[in-house]
């Protein structure tokens, strides 16, 4: 019997021991194919699973630098829009530009979650925020995209910075039928301002506007350019009843 259990116990080790073996193997394998390195600047990451090193995330982009406490895009918010806050001057053809394409294109949504963080702990510091209590009246609302570009691309790079926020500021996000993109639009790059924002007329609905009602919403998008899209999101939320809005993105155009 004591036989028994010593060739039962060595061959559970040798399975146990070999088990270990392949695992070490596979996750040397993935680091050597995968690298875990910052996709910036090709250094290794601080601490695992981000994928933008710390030295990027201080040092690398440019602030938008704005001196008007409302809007770092030094624009004129319109009605129902308490403030317009981007974490970093958008640099075309360059790095955050390359960053934005990871996250949007090649679903590395660990990218939006990283950078929902950091802009989180950034705009929690605005003279603006910094007064306020984050309560059961704040709501994240990433903004939708239609079905057929949901559909096409598999997931919302907006949501993605938005769950990276939540983790940092206790503050739900919206439910995704609460607010909807009824209509399908072009890609707005090379548009007018003009066309833009007749581009985005009318493009949002809200199915449920009980959800919304009373809250002050966030609206949280990748960069911000003109503010067509943004800003006709924030009319819809408002005319549903919402009672305010801010806007925050990772990137100001």
């Amino acid at each position: 019997m004591l036989s028994y259990y010593k060739g039962h116990y060595k061959q559970t080790f040798g399975m146990v021991a070999i088990k270990s073996f392949f695992s070490t193997f596979q996750q040397g394998l993935t680091q050597l194919v995968f690298p875990d390195v910052c996709v910036c600047c090709g250094r290794e990451p601080l601490q695992q699973s981000r994928h933008v090193c710390s030295f990027c995330i201080e040092k690398r982009f440019e602030h938008p630098g704005n001196s008007n406490p409302q809007s770092t895009g030094d624009v004129i918010l319109p009605d129902g829009v308490s403030m317009q806050f981007a974490l970093w001057k958008f640099d075309k053809g360059g790095m955050l530009q390359n960053l934005m394409h990871h996250l949007k294109y090649e679903r590395l949504t660990g990218i939006g979650r990283q950078l929902g963080k950091v802009l989180a702990q950034r705009v929690e510091n605005h003279p603006l925020v910094q007064s306020q209590s984050f309560t059961d009246n704040f709501l994240l609302l990433p903004v939708p995209l239609h079905y057929l570009k949901f559909r096409r691309r598999g997931f919302n790079q907006a949501f993605s910075i938005a769950k990276g926020i939540s983790r940092i500021l206790p503050v739900p996000i919206c439910d995704i039928n609460t607010v909807g993109r009824k209509k399908y639009t072009q890609t707005q790059t090379g548009f007018s301002l003009q066309k833009r924002i007749k581009n985005m007329e009318d493009a949002f609905s809200v199915p449920h506007p009980e959800k919304i009602s009373g809250k002050k919403v966030i609206i949280i998008d990748d960069v911000f350019t003109t503010g067509s899209t943004s800003f006709e999101l924030a009319k819809t939320v408002i005319n549903a009843g919402a009672k305010s809005t801010m806007i925050w993105t990772v990137a100001q155009a």
